[in-house]
């Protein structure tokens, strides 16, 4: 079950920085506690609903070395995560002597959320790390789940016409190709088993890959068939007509897409890693990979290119399947208006890998002026308000890769509060950054540079600090 996202979209203002309610004492810094071997395995709150259920009527393991242990203790984390950061959302538990300066009540809470989002995203990377190593047994239980649907669909439409060699041919090539598969699986039973050729760099699950794998796979399990029964071939006739099937003049369709999408999936690696590179893309690592990184960009959204990329490539698989099905004596024919079809698809998806993304950008620094402040140009001490777009690349909107974002004043790094607000954070914002301008920098022209939680850095905006 996914687990609710600590942020969300920002919100104009903060209630730390003003606090709504008296301030108490301070309360301890947040510290998430790993669960201890007797400990019920309840996260508290309500961002783990349904866990009381799971655990019912059974002990759960609570290891911190086991998958049920790492989830547990990232839900947990979580909970505690978010009920702290609502609290000093509200005012609360900021302590009483920093009460009457806004700055300095804000860059305590900013300072209190940093440490424990950075706690939470250990708790995180090892319930992902949990997850991907035991991912590899559920993707050896999928291959097999596969080959017995293929033998019991076999046996069904045998009824009606009878066994044949070709459904002979169809199980042993379907077993040889699980018995690789496992084997694939058990030696890279570390990294996702199964699915590790199609997990990128950026710990998703690639599109392109996973579309080219799906072509490489049908067209092992098609050359397969064709050897089970070149094997079985009683005649030399036989093994004349069946190695006629192998004829370029017969499986040109499949061949063609088959190189086109290999080829894509070598194209986007390369696109994407210059363009990373050149500054030109920011790609920020993923905790675990999910089914949906294949529809998605890397903040979550549906992306069209990837969409109508997957879909069509599927539909064109599916279509090659049930033509292996019918002929198991030659390759799959595949016809040219869908193999176009797939060609303008893959089109369309280069086209999109290279146009998403951009280089972050500052398009103006101003003054922050509170209600009621005189007009009055930048002096030290003040806040600045940075606008421009990309300071909060896709995918880094977790709370521990928002208190990475640094601004560069001068000579001086400072690090963007952390601004909470309930049910989320209202800064770092990818458009609008918040920063006070400290007392290092010496008055004059000086340059603003903002440095994203991806490494890249944006263009320098000159600003007038004067005594």
């Amino acid at each position: 079950m996914p687990t609710p996202s600590p942020t969300s979209p920002a919100s104009p203002a903060s209630p730390a920085s003003a606090p709504s309610a008296p301030p108490r004492p301070s309360t301890p810094p947040f510290i998430p506690s790993r669960p201890s071997d007797g400990d019920s395995g309840s996260t508290g709150g309500g961002s783990s609903s349904g866990s009381s259920g799971e655990n019912s009527g059974r002990a759960t393991c609570q290891c911190d070395d086991c998958p049920h242990g790492a989830r547990q203790s990232y839900r947990k984390a979580l909970a505690a995560f978010v009920q702290r950061r609502d609290e000093l959302a509200a005012g609360l538990g900021v302590p009483v002597g920093l009460a009457h300066s806004a700055g300095a009540s804000r860059q305590w809470v900013s300072d209190e959320l940093t440490g424990a989002a950075r706690a939470l995203a250990d708790r995180s990377r090892e319930e992902g790390e949990a997850w991907v190593a035991r991912l590899w047994r559920r993707t050896v239980g999928t291959v097999w789940a596969a080959a017995g649907l293929l033998l019991l669909v076999q046996l069904l439409t045998a009824l009606a016409g009878g066994w044949s060699t070709g459904r002979t041919a169809g199980l042993v090539a379907a077993g040889v190709s699980a018995v690789g598969l496992s084997v694939a699986a058990w030696l890279h039973r570390s990294r996702g088993g199964v699915l590790a050729p199609v997990i990128g760099e950026d710990n998703r699950l690639s599109t392109s890959r996973t579309v080219a794998a799906g072509w490489v796979l049908l067209s092992v399990f098609a050359v397969l068939v064709l050897a089970v029964e070149l094997a079985a071939a009683p005649t030399p006739g036989d093994r004349r007509a069946l190695l006629t099937g192998l004829d370029l003049s017969r499986g040109a369709g499949v061949v063609t897409v088959l190189a086109l999408t290999c080829a894509v999936a070598v194209v986007v690696r390369r696109t994407v890693a210059v363009r990373v590179q050149g500054r030109r893309l920011q790609k920020v690592r993923a905790d675990r990979p999910h089914a949906a990184d294949l529809l998605t960009d890397d903040a979550g959204r549906g992306a069209f290119s990837d969409v109508q990329y997957v879909l069509i490539n599927g539909v064109a698989v599916v279509f090659a399947a049930v033509r292996l099905s019918r002929q198991p004596e030659r390759l799959p024919d595949l016809p040219w208006g869908l193999a176009l079809l797939v060609v303008v698809s893959a089109a369309t998806y280069l086209a999109g890998k290279y146009a998403e993304g951009g280089r972050p950008v500052v398009l103006s620094v101003v003054r922050a002026r509170e209600m009621g402040d005189l007009h009055s140009p930048i002096r030290t001490g003040d806040d600045i308000e940075i606008r421009g777009a990309g300071f909060v690349p896709p995918g880094a909107t977790a709370p521990d890769r928002l208190a990475r974002v640094v601004v560069r004043v001068g000579t001086v790094h400072v690090h963007a509060p952390l601004i909470p607000v309930t049910g989320g954070f209202a800064g770092p914002a990818d458009t609008v950054l918040n920063v006070p301008v400290p007392a290092e920098v010496e008055p004059g022209r000086v340059e603003v540079q903002v440095v994203t939680a991806a490494g890249a850095e944006t263009n320098r905006y000159p600003i007038d600090v004067v005594e």
